[in-house]
């Protein structure tokens, strides 16, 4: 049996290594925050999100079919949250089971019984769920799975699984052939199933003649030899029932594990709607469709911070290689580039997204260059740490990615700073990568102003008349301040035009 809840035709790739830069998104786009609330303190939760989150898809119809399946567990809650238990008590089962290590074919077969057991136990449960609650999912993922719960998991299916399993706990003792081999050595062990048979049947087996012996029973060297025969004979059906209980463990694992992703979801739906936030489900577009437009898009971790709702911010940017964003600080800048972010991964991994409305064609990978604080493990200056990060990113980015700078290389001087930004953009949008760059550099700003190339917009942080910052980001031509004195003014409530009296 297969869950296809996360795919259409495969599993979840459960070993599939987290991208180079995970950390750096996480930590950039402040997506463990995301990850937290998602969890919910559930260790499970917590690692599928990231997988997911961070391991997006690359397809837009794949895309659309996962959407569905969250939209599925969005409207069915108690049942997500009813099924994703039972698979984890599924998965959890073997641990219930006490007893000798496997050493043996008979141990493995002991065993084995007793963890079949409690696994048909939850399949019947599994059977019951499927039976009330597949009429309330439309989406093709869930139809496909309740289809394939009732087919395989029927009536007939449970009565003969329970019937191996009261036969192989072989009651009536072991009836097991062999023949002698060469060297007279016992050879191809049979194990035999015990016909039925009538009384007159058995009355006439009595006067047959036969060879038989018993073991004394304080032979030990006689009881050993007896349970070596026994092994012999129940190897092949102990491999194969321990082969079957993997398969059911297997099933019940990938359950949880693709239930865990949407339990993330519900979590974090359930909260950012307490909060009347917005959330809508994407478009994703084709890759070279260069798409992007959003309304009311907003930092959803951000928001998780807050005891009240933030500001968003619309975008359009389609057809765009290259989105400048300037203005004044503490404008909003830097929370619109972690928006856009958010909202990317969210949308490939199949998610809502933090907005009214948005659109964006798909990336082949998310990267991030944010500016850092120094601290004592920077081995060198500022500019070399940034340059070796910019190195790292340029080997793994290709054509279709998505870049997003924040404050790139602002560790030297302007014109330096301004010169070596200059080459970066150029080589990325040379290579077809798309980026979203976040700069108080003037002088770059106005460069790039000055092309007027046509796959490139600029965006402002806005500024009220009175200074205050309404974080609303708006098309606009980059200005020659970034209103540095309005932060001067609100730290030492004096202006910044004029410097203080001597004293």
């Amino acid at each position: 049996m297969k869950a296809f809840l996360m795919h259409e035709s495969r599993d979840l790739d459960l070993a599939e290594p987290l991208p180079e830069n995970a950390d750096d998104l996480i930590f950039d786009l402040e997506l463990g925050s995301l990850l937290e609330v998602m969890s919910d303190g559930d260790p499970l939760v917590a690692q599928m999100a990231k997988r997911v989150l961070l391991r997006g898809l690359d397809d837009p119809s794949a895309i659309g079919y996962r959407q569905a399946v969250l939209a599925d567990c969005l409207d069915n809650r108690e049942t997500i949250s009813e099924l994703y238990q039972l698979a984890r008590d599924g998965v959890n089962a073997e641990r219930r089971v006490w007893g000798l290590p496997a050493t043996s074919a008979d141990s493995v077969l002991h065993r084995a019984i007793q963890v079949m057991d409690l696994f048909v136990g939850i399949l019947r449960r599994l059977r019951s769920i499927a039976d009330k609650a597949a009429g309330g999912f439309g989406s093709a993922g869930f139809r496909r799975f309740f289809e394939m719960v009732s087919d395989e998991l029927d009536d007939e299916y449970f009565k003969t699984v329970e019937a191996h399993l009261k036969e192989l706990r072989f009651p009536k003792g072991v009836l097991i052939s062999a023949r002698l081999g060469r060297g007279n050595t016992a050879t191809d062990y049979v194990l035999r199933r015990r016909e039925k048979r009538r009384l007159l049947e058995k009355l006439s087996d009595r006067r047959r003649a036969a060879y038989s012996f018993e073991v004394p029973l304080r032979d030990e060297a006689g009881m050993e030899a007896l349970g070596e025969l026994r092994s012999q004979g129940v190897n092949h059906v102990a491999n194969a029932l321990a082969q079957s209980v993997d398969h059911v463990r297997s099933f019940l694992t990938l359950l949880a594990a693709e239930l865990a992703f949407y339990i993330g979801c519900i979590n974090l739906k359930r909260r950012l709607s307490e909060k009347g936030e917005p959330l809508c489900t994407p478009t994703p577009t084709p890759p070279g469709q260069s798409s992007l437009e959003a309304k009311g898009l907003y930092d959803a971790a951000l928001s998780l911070h807050l005891d009240r709702p933030v500001v968003g911010n619309d975008l359009a940017a389609d057809g765009k290689r290259l989105i400048v964003i300037t203005g004044a600080n503490q404008g909003g800048k830097s929370t619109l580039l972690r928006a856009i972010g958010q909202a990317q991964l969210m949308m490939q991994s199949g998610m809502f997204v933090a907005a009214h409305d948005f659109t964006a064609s798909v990336t082949a990978g998310v990267f991030t260059h944010y500016k850092r604080e120094e601290d004592a493990t920077m081995e060198s200056g500022k500019l070399d740490e940034e340059l070796r990060r910019m190195q790292g990113i340029v080997r793994r980015i290709r054509a279709g990615c998505l870049l997003l700078c924040n404050e790139s290389f602002a560790s030297t001087n302007e014109r330096e700073a301004a010169e070596i930004n200059r080459q970066v953009l150029g080589a990325m949008k040379d290579s077809g990568v798309r980026v979203v760059l976040v700069t108080h550099l003037y002088d770059l700003a106005q460069s790039l102003y000055r092309e007027r190339a046509p796959d490139t917009t600029f965006l402002r942080a806005e500024r009220g008349e009175d200074g205050r910052r309404p974080y609303k980001i708006r098309e606009g031509e980059p200005l020659a301040t970034s209103f540095g004195a309005d932060t001067y003014q609100s730290v030492f409530g004096k202006s910044a035009s004029r410097p203080p009296p001597p004293g």
